[in-house]
């Protein structure tokens, strides 16, 4: 059972106000990237938003992640673009909201989160089993493999941190940047042995 605070990552996310879920569905979107376009820059802007807690300026950022990452994912340069795994990155940055509200950011977080942690069970070893990542969401870690149970654990420590204001988004921060080293070295891999 992997859970923080005895609490599973639906009730973290269940409990969330606007700026926590908004950088957990961030987080997960970043982390997710290097399966989309080599652009992490691009969402620093949307980082800022969410540290200002700014509606006005979260909508504005996540226009404009959108327009500076198309390219990339329209031309092809991206470690796996066109791939499923691309369009459902693609996915997660299309369906951000713009409007700063509890329930708009509460189903984006939900969905990036359900999202990024399929896209990491998919990286580890073995092929994880039908309904392995609702039961990691709802508490139960039992035979997640490494990559899925880190992403598991990354998700939780971002809700965490982010509950302690603009603070602890720098810790939200440093997490998506090393899930993303993560997940690049294995995608990397992967390609040079297949």
């Amino acid at each position: 059972m992997v859970s923080v605070a005895g609490r599973s990552l639906r009730e973290l996310i269940d409990r969330a106000d606007e700026r926590a879920l908004a950088a957990a569905g961030l987080a997960c979107l970043d982390r997710c990237l290097p399966l989309f376009a080599d652009g992490g820059d691009a969402l620093r802007p949307v980082w800022a938003a969410v540290a200002r807690g700014d509606g006005r300026a979260w909508a504005e950022a996540v226009a404009g992640a959108r327009t500076a990452l198309a390219p990339a994912a329209g031309s092809g340069t991206g470690p796996a673009s066109g791939t499923a795994d691309a369009e459902a990155v693609r996915g997660m940055l299309a369906a951000a909201p713009e409007s700063w509200t509890a329930d708009a950011l509460r189903a984006w977080a939900d969905g990036c989160s359900a999202t990024a942690l399929t896209l990491h069970g998919r990286y580890d070893a073995g092929a994880a089993p039908d309904g392995l990542v609702e039961r990691c969401r709802a508490g139960d870690a039992a035979g997640a493999g490494p990559l899925l149970a880190g992403e598991l654990r990354r998700q939780q420590a971002v809700l965490e941190a982010s509950a302690h204001g603009p603070t602890g988004l720098r810790r939200a921060r440093e997490l998506s940047v090393e899930g993303g080293r993560v997940l690049r070295a294995v995608v990397s891999r992967r390609a040079r042995t297949a």
